[in-house]
């Protein structure tokens, strides 16, 4: 019988690595700026993978260097890299273009997801979907989740953590005069059996729903996000969360704004922070 030592050796798969000298003269022209990068396969040009950072030269050096990566450096057959002038404009850039080309080793952020949150209706939580609803508007919706499926179980989630009742929620039905299960565990509160009164399990609803809520556009129409980068100014053109282009010109900045802009997962949890709480540079379009 082999030694665990042996059957070990017999599937590393470091052997498998070699330092991608073909690669060479794609990362010579590498900036040390913030920017996104695509590594492109043989086959049509295609890319396999796209990524931003601050420091694109380090960041693309840090990928050559990675054992883990050998797959995908024998893929590759060149590198393209696009400046920003700031980590905000790398993430709205990567996220267009991913979504755009649909690389093949981005898997989770390419994929195509149906929108949904949570919403009360009649103090009862219920899943809505951005086709129906323009998120960017509308108060009082809490999460943001790709299925009905993963917003059900964020409801559960909140439940557990703030021992409310699933059957209050929606979530489950009761027999006739039974209280749930969870309450013999002491898992809910016990609104199901008259432990505490329905005003307290919805005060306690409305408590957690706060930590999940979207906060709604906050301007009366587009802005401009300005980022600098030594003497690069970029001007990243938003509305209703969702990124249209950046430019350099205020003049061509207003031009981006007759583009449609329906709200954006990504925008909004890229931009949310830095617009809400004044840390960006905004001018109005």
């Amino acid at each position: 019988m082999r030694s665990s030592s042996t059957r070990r050796a017999k599937f590393d798969t470091t052997g498998l690595y070699e330092y991608p000298t073909h690669l060479r003269e794609a990362i010579e022209d590498l900036p040390h700026a913030p920017g996104v990068y695509v590594f492109h396969g043989e086959e049509g040009d295609l890319p396999l993978y796209i990524g931003k950072s601050v420091n694109l030269r380090s960041r693309v050096l840090s990928h050559l260097r990675t054992v883990d990566e050998a797959r995908m450096l024998r893929q590759t057959r060149r590198i393209s890299h696009i400046r920003t002038a700031g980590e905000i404009g790398a993430l709205l850039l990567e996220a267009r273009m991913i979504k755009q080309l649909q690389p093949l080793l981005n898997q989770k952020l390419r994929r195509s997801r149906e929108l949904c949150s949570l919403s009360l209706r009649e103090g009862t939580p219920a899943v809505v979907y951005s086709r129906d609803l323009n998120f960017a508007t509308e108060p009082h919706l809490y999460g943001l989740y790709g299925s009905r499926h993963a917003a059900l179980d964020g409801l559960r989630s909140l439940a557990d953590e703030h021992r409310l009742c699933y059957a209050a929620l929606g979530l489950e039905k009761l027999k006739a005069g039974k209280p749930c299960f969870r309450a013999m565990l002491h898992q809910c509160a016990g609104v199901c059996r008259g432990d505490e009164t329905p005003e307290a399990h919805h005060a306690r609803l409305l408590s957690g729903l706060q930590g999940l809520r979207i906060a709604c556009w906050p301007h009366p129409g587009a802005v401009g996000l300005v980022e600098r980068f030594e003497d690069e100014r970029q001007i990243h053109v938003i509305r209703n969360w969702c990124y249209l282009g950046s430019v350099s010109d205020p003049a061509e900045a207003k031009q981006l704004d007759v583009q449609a802009a329906g709200f954006d997962a990504d925008g909004y949890k890229i931009l949310c922070r830095s617009l809400l709480e004044g840390a960006a540079e905004l001018i109005a379009l």
